[in-house]
């Protein structure tokens, strides 16, 4: 009889610093934002914005409706990146987020879905042997193949354990 279990190898894979070389990518689940996401996200954070909240004054603007607020599209990618298999792999060597850099090249319209487009962009030893430095690009890619955020994001995580390199 095989006492192996899948599942249970599976939650004890640890992705490291050394694992993740410049180049790598994957892309995360979906998520559409919806009228009460935005709602919600305005009563919570206080930001009433017109553009967010105000539909007809929403149509005047160059968008002619109503736009998601940067820092709720910021956040629904960063819950989905955190939701995501590799991340989960990768939480226990994070040790912190360090940096994140944010552009909005289109808007996020309401009932926009998005997902997230990750690639690791460098990875950088730091002056501890137990320590390195990994810069993501994190893109939010909306339904109709849109980039409507990227997001630099700079991350300290924990190096493989020497018994544990090949």
């Amino acid at each position: 009889m095989n006492d192996s279990n899948p599942l249970q190898d599976i939650a004890q894979t640890a992705i490291y610093w050394e694992d993740l070389p410049v180049g790598t990518r994957y892309r995360t689940s979906s998520r559409t934002i919806t009228e009460a996401d935005v709602v919600a996200f305005a009563a919570l954070t206080g930001d009433s914005n017109r553009l967010h909240v105000d539909a007809e004054y929403a149509k005047g603007t160059l968008f002619g409706q109503r736009i998601a607020h940067g820092m709720l599209v910021a956040s629904y990618m960063a819950g989905l990146t955190s939701r995501s298999i590799p991340y989960q792999l990768t939480e226990a060597a994070v040790l912190g987020v360090l940096e994140n850099r944010l552009k909005y090249p289109k808007p996020t319209l309401i009932g926009d879905t998005l997902h997230v487009e990750i690639e690791v962009m460098e990875q950088k030893p730091t002056s501890r042997p137990d320590r390195g430095l990994i810069s993501f690009l994190r893109k939010g890619v909306n339904q109709r193949g849109e980039t409507v955020c990227e997001m630099d994001a700079v991350c300290l995580l924990k190096r493989r354990p020497s018994e544990q390199q090949a």
